[in-house]
């Protein structure tokens, strides 16, 4: 999980503090001296950190402490603030042209993940109704070409390219021309890295910066690499001029201390972040989300913004038709389980929900599947069903059984878990159902009625 050991020691501090009933100068120090310890741990910039404790001690100990609050809730929310102004304060948007197209130049050093981030981009800027179109400006990196002409025809965008032996600067340049005659509104130029920053590789960058008069200049930036990164993002500002970060393998670094260091250090403000290796769209970066996801305060909006973009509403009105009517099928169930899957793994989504980020470590070794490996059994086993079976779960027998274990690659055991579960949950609808009767709206919330187990828990 992103920041995991920093959430996990900044939380356990503000613990201690809200066994306080009033705070007195000594408590404030000590609580510093731990936030400064998990923070250096969390490979945050040194310099960063001392400038952050003395901010967020001269609040506190002169704070007025409000009558809503507890002394502990106040010294929480003055470190909430703090976090969101040291990684930018607000959302930094891209600079869109009024005049299309708007150009984008990327730049990073080899392995950041510049080419699939410039894929991963162009798929956000898709789905926001733009049409861009990627360039192939990486002419020194074998199959560079190439990997981003299977992206793009993958994601649907179409690429650029010039023949072998066309020097950086004019592919960049002539791309331009052929975006506005293809009604391509975003330009987006994927260009070479090195192992290391060196004078050849700025020089290049700059000589397409001025062919090209780039809106914004995005660097790629590896989280895995921790102060590392930040000083590469030092380097390029320097030399080049950035308008932003994009910060990948993010969810790969529970430290997270470069996300929290690189505005602070260099100015310049991260756009967004990737997360994965799957083929999805980069995410916006919010510095007061990440915060509050820091402090185990969770983060509902992305939440509520990753299922608006995921659920489609209308199959969720029939869904529900289907759920009054007791028509509920493992079709639908299947259909409904590969929806909640596109929200993210499991573990993610408790880290979204307010105090439920330390959850994950009381579910180990329980019941519950945070993997998704059996929730990709389940669907196997649902998919080795015929459409009769699915439908109606009563016909399934002995031999169907077997059948459908040895076609999904699994037990018995397992189909007949599946079975029984799902039963119950029907079982439950019809409960449900009952209840709802002369009721206008909704199901009702389900109170102390004992709710089934979910396919997905062991």
């Amino acid at each position: 999980m992103i920041f995991e050991s920093l959430s996990d020691r900044l939380q356990a501090t503000f613990k201690k503090l809200r066994g306080h009933g009033k705070l007195t100068e000594d408590d404030v120090n000590e609580a510093m001296r731990e936030v400064r310890m998990a923070l250096l741990e969390a490979d945050v910039n040194f310099k960063v950190v001392k400038e952050f404790i003395k901010r967020v001690k001269e609040r506190a100990i002169g704070q007025d402490i409000l009558e809503t609050l507890t002394p502990a809730q106040v010294v929480i929310k003055i470190v909430d603030e703090e976090l969101t102004n040291l990684m930018g304060g607000t959302q930094s948007r891209l600079n869109i042209s009024p005049k299309p197209p708007t150009v984008i130049m990327m730049a990073g050093l080899q392995g950041a993940g510049k080419t699939t981030s410039a894929g991963k981009l162009g798929l956000a800027l898709k789905k926001q109704g733009k049409h861009p179109l990627l360039v192939a400006a990486d002419i020194y990196r074998p199959a560079a070409v190439t990997q981003l002409q299977v992206l793009g025809k993958q994601l649907g965008i179409p690429v650029f390219s010039m023949p072998a032996g066309t020097d950086a600067v004019t592919i960049a340049k002539d791309s331009l021309p052929y975006a506005l005659s293809h009604a391509c509104d975003v330009v987006i130029i994927d260009t070479a890295g090195r192992l290391q920053i060196d004078e050849a590789l700025m020089q290049e960058l700059r000589d397409i910066k001025a062919a090209v008069h780039p809106h914004e200049i995005l660097l790629v930036v590896d989280a895995m690499t921790g102060q590392e990164s930040v000083n590469v993002a030092k380097a390029f500002n320097d030399s080049l001029g950035l308008d932003g970060v994009i910060m990948t393998k993010l969810d790969g670094d529970a430290r997270g201390g470069a996300a929290l260091s690189v505005k602070a250090v260099t100015g310049v403000p991260i756009k967004f972040i990737g997360l994965g290796e799957k083929l999805e769209p980069l995410e916006v970066f919010h510095p007061d989300r990440m915060a509050s996801r820091i402090l185990g305060m969770g983060d509902v909006l992305s939440l509520v913004e990753k299922a608006q973009a995921t659920f489609d509403m209308e199959e969720a009105k029939k869904m529900e038709k289907k759920l009054r009517k007791d028509e509920f099928t493992l079709d639908d169930f299947l259909s409904q389980m590969q929806q909640v899957k596109k929200l993210g793994s499991l573990e993610n989504i408790l880290g979204l929900i307010p105090g439920m980020g330390g959850l994950k470590k009381q579910l180990a070794g329980q019941d519950i599947d945070l993997d998704g490996k059996e929730m990709r059994q389940i669907e196997a086993i649902i998919k080795s069903m015929t459409p009769k079976e699915r439908a109606d779960i009563s016909i399934i027998n002995g031999s169907r059984r077997k059948r459908i274990a040895m076609g999904s690659g699994t037990r018995v055991q397992d189909v007949n878990k599946l079975l029984k579960q799902f039963g119950e949950m029907k079982k439950m609808m019809k409960k449900m159902k009952k209840m709802q009767k002369g009721k206008k709206g909704g199901f009702p919330g389900l109170g102390g009625m004992g709710l089934p187990k979910m396919p997905f828990m062991r």
